[in-house]
């Protein structure tokens, strides 16, 4: 039986509580968080960014490991409804990128051209403090209603949330050097990626999958094991060698 939107965004929050131990992993917990984004809502990709020291947002995690995605998320940064939800600390919803063209011309093409209609930006925000924002992607031109406006917002205050409780473990961190931890482990894993999709010969959506869930089964922290994927120090997905041939 599958599960209810209600089980599932309670599954969410209690995926957010898990941030309280020690061990909190943030990449790991902000790709459920983006995970979660399509499961609840009617959106087609979601993706959450933060700010460096300087205020420029990258990409932290997506819905889909793919550099498809995660270089339109890049785009992001400079111009469209995402770096606007950043600057004001509001919510840009229903943005559809046909009527908008002249709001934000190179935005709306870039996006328009990867197949999606409309854009969706809810701010990563903490009172005053905004330290990113959280994207969504439609492939079609549904109005995102008043309930799922709100249920992504809660999805986007969870994930602040969760790195600012990572924070407070770390007191002797400053924000901007929390942060900057954070988007250093994105360039970790997107290492071990190229590196395990060249040795296994497979996707980088396929390495992830297989870098995230030998994570979770060995209970090791994804930017740990990705570390030492990227550094040859891990041999665990190594293809297993041809076997020799038969002596006659």
């Amino acid at each position: 039986m599958s599960e209810s939107r209600e089980e599932q965004l309670a599954e969410a929050f209690v995926e957010a509580a898990d941030t309280l131990l020690d061990d909190f992993d943030v990449i790991e917990f902000l790709q459920t968080v983006a995970g979660r984004c399509v499961q609840l809502l009617d959106v087609d990709a979601a993706g959450l960014m933060l700010a460096d020291g300087s205020g420029r947002l990258h990409a932290t995690a997506a819905s889909s490991e793919g550099p498809h995605l995660l270089e339109l998320f890049e785009h992001c940064a400079d111009a469209g409804p995402c770096a606007e939800s950043f600057h004001t600390g509001t919510q840009v919803v229903n943005a559809d990128l046909e009527t908008n063209q002249d709001r934000w011309p190179g935005f709306s093409e870039r996006v328009w051209g990867a197949g999606y209609l409309s854009v969706h930006a809810l701010p990563l925000r903490r009172q005053a403090t905004v330290i990113g924002t959280l994207n969504l992607f439609c492939a079609h031109r549904r109005v995102l209603g008043a309930a799922d406006v709100r249920t992504g917002q809660a999805l986007a205050d969870v994930a602040t949330i969760g790195i600012l409780a990572q924070r407070s473990l770390h007191r002797s961190e400053t924000r901007g050097a929390q942060l900057q931890q954070a988007l250093e482990s994105r360039v970790i894993i997107e290492q071990a990626k190229g590196v395990l999709a060249e040795r296994r010969r497979i996707s980088v959506d396929e390495a992830f999958a297989l870098l995230r869930g030998y994570a979770r089964e060995h209970n090791l922290r994804l930017t740990d094991l990705a570390r030492r994927v990227a550094d040859g120090t891990c041999t665990a997905f190594d293809p297993s060698p041809d076997p020799a041939p038969e002596v006659r």
